[in-house]
């Protein structure tokens, strides 16, 4: 058994981990309360990567630039004072993953780290092809690869934030339903292929707009194949802009009609899976200089408001898809002082514990 400690930077690690089994059903995932732990080592995840308490702390940094990620993510590290436990990584189509630098990243022993992948199996076809087996091939050549490189756990989210890209038009092949078909048969596909240490993780937008949606509650594939639900959403740190507020905000968006947010939505709905915010961030309009220190300080009261979340996993970047936001932690002095203080939190240190 290895268990690798995620602690402040310069923590200590254990041995590299061993060959995994399979892990249980789904359905047996459960929310515990997040209660800051007693000690690091007390605090351990389980099969399906959930810490029995504490919260998994992660980023993916280097946003939109040519850097690559795991340079970025140990600068962010090093500017942030501790490392990031989740380390979050993007693929698509026929990519081979985890490469070469990823791997070593997760087998860091003095700074452990967990894979969150995003893959865009569906990379040129549409969802209801992928459902009928257009990728199975794709799917195969990477569970080879994963069979034969990588052995660890990791968390594996196939085509994050579907809500935009939903077309419910008769024969689109890109409908709710469709997308639900399509995790399905890819999850069923990557198991049934020998890969059993890959946890899964569905990524929802969770706005106003897409809550709201007849057709949203269709996007969900079913809990044999969804370990974790996650959630990308974003507060702005500018009064009176779209999406200005706090941590609380980022979770509670409901629906334009009227009803619960979406964190309300994943507990009530699915009362025994962990919660992910699998992206999130405080931005401001590029060019300003914008204190981000009251956001980054309402995290730490809402999680412990809220025992369902068991990782949250920071998105860097100094300018965004769109070029008008910069969502970095330290694009003000300020800011970079208010986030440090907040990875110094004890509910952050948490066991990583590959059997």
């Amino acid at each position: 058994m290895a268990a690798l400690t995620a602690t402040a930077l310069g923590a200590c690690g254990g041995p590299d981990p061993s060959p995994v089994p399979p892990p249980p059903s789904a359905t047996t995932a459960t929310s515990t309360p997040a209660a800051p732990p007693p000690t690091a080592r007390a605090c351990r995840t389980d099969a399906l990567l959930v810490p029995a308490c504490g919260v998994l702390w992660g980023a993916s940094a280097g946003g939109f630039s040519a850097v690559p990620r795991d340079r970025a993510l140990k600068a962010w590290e090093a500017r942030t004072g501790r490392t990031a436990t989740v380390f979050h990584t993007y693929h698509r189509g026929d990519d081979l993953f985890p490469s070469p630098s990823e791997i070593a990243m997760t087998r860091d022993r003095a700074r452990p780290r967990v894979l969150l992948v995003n893959w865009r199996v569906d990379d040129g076809v549409t969802w209801a092809q992928v459902a009928r087996g257009a990728v199975d091939d794709r799917i195969d050549r990477w569970a080879r690869h994963v069979r034969r490189t990588y052995r660890q756990r990791f968390f594996l989210v196939v085509r994050h934030e579907p809500e935009a890209d939903v077309d419910q038009g008769a024969g689109s092949g890109m409908t709710a339903r469709d997308f639900a078909l399509m995790y399905r048969h890819v999850i069923e596909r990557v198991r049934a292929d020998g890969v059993h240490n890959a946890i899964t993780v569905l990524a929802y937008m969770g706005s106003e707009k897409w809550l709201a949606q007849p057709w949203w509650q269709d996007l969900y594939p079913g809990d044999a194949v969804v370990d974790w639900i996650g959630l990308d959403s974003y507060v702005s740190a500018e009064p009176g802009r779209y999406h200005y507020g706090g941590f609380a905000d980022l979770l509670d968006r409901a629906p334009v009609t009227g009803g619960g947010g979406f964190y309300d939505w994943a507990t009530t709905r699915h009362p025994n899976k962990p919660v992910m915010v699998a992206e999130w961030g405080v931005y401001h309009r590029v060019g300003r200089r914008v204190d981000k220190a009251p956001e980054f300080a309402s995290v730490l009261p809402e999680l412990r408001r809220r025992p369902a979340i068991k990782a949250i996993v920071y998105f860097d970047t100094d300018d965004d898809a769109f070029g008008d936001r910069d969502i970095s932690v330290d694009s003000s002095a300020s800011s970079l002082a208010a986030f440090r203080r907040l990875a110094t939190s004890p509910l952050f240190d948490v066991t990583l514990n590959d059997p």
